[in-house]
């Protein structure tokens, strides 16, 4: 028997796989979204937390970065 999951592969480099992990590792376990990680640069996560990854690598971006005071 044969067991499908429908879900979104992830594929980034090791900082942000490890930032991701930390995220859903930060979550209650009924809330848990990485559905198997498949080396240290691909994942396969649930389809309906898509948008909040996206939101929160942005987040992540946006305050990391160094803008040169003018």
């Amino acid at each position: 028997m044969v067991n499908a999951t429908k879900g979104v592969f992830i594929s980034c480099d090791v900082p942000m796989a490890q930032y991701i992990i930390n995220m859903n590792a930060s979550l209650p376990a009924s809330d848990k979204f990485i559905i198997h990680v498949l080396d240290s640069t691909h994942m396969f996560v649930q389809p309906h937390v898509e948008l909040m990854i996206r939101s929160q690598i942005a987040k992540f971006r946006e305050d990391n970065t160094y803008v040169k005071p003018t």
